[in-house]
């Protein structure tokens, strides 16, 4: 997926795709109609490249979109020019800076996680102490960076309508000592507080489960604002990969829905998580 192709973007191409249709109109007739191209009317629904608002303005008019379908439409033309906060941070790679955009749109994050706790539920002392482990040996000014970026994704979870959060962690995440006993005991401590928050849903699949639907790693459900604009996130070895395939969104939930089923429920996690943390 094309970094350029944000969830603002997808999501204006599959309203001005619906809006064209319910019309029934083609493209050659929709570009005549404002002035443009076939190709330019295509590239707008195809999520290719910049688009002009006042162009999607009169295209919404033409296609006879309501005053609120029509202002909706016209400020994801123009909200996808906005930068996001972390522009101001040099040097992200494509798929990071395509993953921030897409958390900070999306109605929610469906995690599954077997080597570390979740980003967005770290605290610093943990972030850092990931970072120190790393086989690429940064430069302190460089972790510093890498932590401070993290913290500020964790922004998303306080702001007035926060994505929801459902973060299920193999056990052997809470077990794995990260830093020190010390840190790990605050790590366990901030899960246990973010296991009461409204917009947060904790479980943890006990080792008593078994083998699972999720043993080939880590991965991430980046839920847009109707599932044909979700993405899948998976961070490996050598980079991150970005899917949005029907067949690969479906194979994704459905391991996150077995999951779901065979973890503890809240209660029980948070009472696991704190038998852990008191064993530190």
């Amino acid at each position: 997926m094309p970094a350029r192709a944000t969830t603002r973007r997808r999501q204006l191409g599959a309203m001005m795709r619906k809006f064209r249709a319910r019309k029934g109109m083609t493209l050659e007739e929709a570009g005549q109609l404002v002035g443009v191209s076939k190709a330019t009317v295509s590239r707008y629904e195809t999520q290719e490249g910049p688009v002009k608002w006042p162009i999607v303005d009169a295209l919404c008019r033409e296609y006879g979109a309501n005053d609120a379908e029509r202002k909706a439409v016209v400020g994801l033309a123009k909200d996808a020019k906005q930068q996001g906060w972390w522009s101001s941070f040099d040097g992200l790679e494509e798929t990071m800076n395509l993953l921030l955009t897409l958390e900070d749109e999306a109605v929610r994050e469906d995690h599954f996680a077997c080597l570390y706790v979740p980003g967005l539920l770290q605290t610093r002392s943990y972030t850092e102490a990931v970072q120190h482990a790393s086989e690429m040996r940064l430069s302190p000014d460089e972790i510093e960076r890498l932590v401070d970026l993290r913290m500020k994704r964790q922004e998303i979870l306080t702001r007035a309508k926060p994505p929801h959060l459902w973060a299920i962690l193999d056990e052997s995440v809470i077990r794995r000592v990260v830093g020190s006993h010390d840190v790990m005991r605050e790590q366990l401590e901030h899960l246990l507080r973010a296991n009461e928050s409204p917009s947060i849903t904790l479980q943890v699949l006990p080792f008593s489960k078994g083998a699972h639907s999720a043993a080939m790693g880590s991965f991430v459900i980046l839920g847009g604002a109707e599932p044909s604009l979700d993405v899948v996130y998976v961070d490996i070895h050598a980079g991150s990969i970005l899917m949005e395939k029907d067949k690969e969104l479906e194979r994704y939930r459905l391991a996150f829905d077995y999951l779901r089923a065979q973890a503890l429920d809240m209660t029980s996690s948070s009472a696991l998580i704190e038998r852990v943390r008191e064993e530190l």
